[in-house]
């Protein structure tokens, strides 16, 4: 789900970053256009979408969106908060669409909230799923084998942040029931996982680490999922886009394309795996546009 904060993983490894990620160049100036320069009035209307600070999905697709939407003509700024605000805007008619709802699991505490206020607009991709991942190499492959070889991880599951979602699946559902109490559930940060998954994997080092799907890393490293035979991380969900009410009346043209809308993990991958390498923030725009004319006939069904 991360990305914007996880830009330059030396850098992260340092940054004390809490779930939400740190604010960037897009979320000091959150009405910035695709070109970079302050919004003006465009002839297919304004659109905002919010997105969650630092999830890799939200970031990739709406900066994908924005490309897409402003070359018709619209003009689209990305605005970018933390996922209770977000869903309020968008409750409160402040953004027109959010494209990282995760269902049924993850955002439900959300939906319970806001879920009458809010349009349900489509699914984009169905493969979302909570994991413990490992390299690829790694001597076991199932939660159900951790505990008895704990050795070779170093005694270590590295998580992410205290308050997580995923963090309270571990604490609440896997290790109690995996039998993994003995072994140290480290929690910190996001960056600081994926800066320890990085030097894991270029020293090959075995880690055991806290992921979800989709995920950059997937296309980054050599890794694999952990069997879940109990079930304690949930089901696969699927990425919904959501909109404010109304929205589909304002701009139904947009709103069919939003429908219609999916995307295949490699393609999502490769475009985060992209905008991951990027130098900067300020990069993303021209890393999102070369993308796009790379892949310019899928691009255009989604809006044919």
């Amino acid at each position: 789900m991360k990305m914007r904060s996880t830009a330059l993983l030396a850098a992260a490894a340092a940054a004390s970053l809490v779930l939400a990620g740190c604010s960037s160049t897009a979320a000091a100036n959150p009405t910035t256009s695709a070109s970079g320069s302050a919004a003006v009035p465009a002839a297919g209307g304004d659109i905002t979408f919010g997105v969650f600070n630092g999830w890799d999905e939200a970031t990739a697709s709406s900066l994908l969106w924005q490309n897409i939407l402003d070359s018709k003509g619209y003009n689209v700024s990305l605005k970018y908060a933390d996922p209770a605000p977000v869903f309020q805007a968008l409750a409160d008619g402040d953004y027109d669409l959010v494209t990282d709802v995760w269902l049924p699991a993850t955002h439900k505490k959300y939906l319970d909230q806001f879920g009458d206020k809010i349009v349900k607009v489509g699914p984009w991709f169905d493969k979302a799923s909570l994991t413990v991942a490992v390299n690829a190499d790694a001597p076991i492959n199932s939660l159900s084998e951790l505990a008895a070889n704990a050795d070779a991880f170093g005694n270590r599951i590295v998580g992410i942040e205290p308050g997580a979602g995923l963090t309270t699946a571990m604490e609440d559902k896997v290790i109690p029931g995996y039998g993994l109490e003995k072994m140290n559930f480290i929690t910190s940060s996001t960056p600081a996982m994926l800066a320890e998954l990085d030097s894991a994997m270029k020293n090959g080092k075995n880690i055991a680490v806290t992921l979800w799907e989709p995920h950059w890393a997937y296309g980054a490293y050599k890794l694999k999922n952990l069997a879940d035979p109990k079930g304690t991380l949930g089901t696969s969900e699927s990425i919904y886009t959501y909109s404010r009410t109304g929205f589909a009346k304002d701009f139904p043209k947009v709103n069919a394309w939003m429908t219609n809308f999916k995307m295949s993990s490699d393609l999502l991958y490769d475009l985060e795996n992209k905008l991951q390498a990027a130098g900067s923030e300020s990069d993303y725009q021209g890393i999102v546009a070369d993308w796009v004319a790379a892949h310019q006939q899928w691009v255009d069904s989604l809006t044919a």
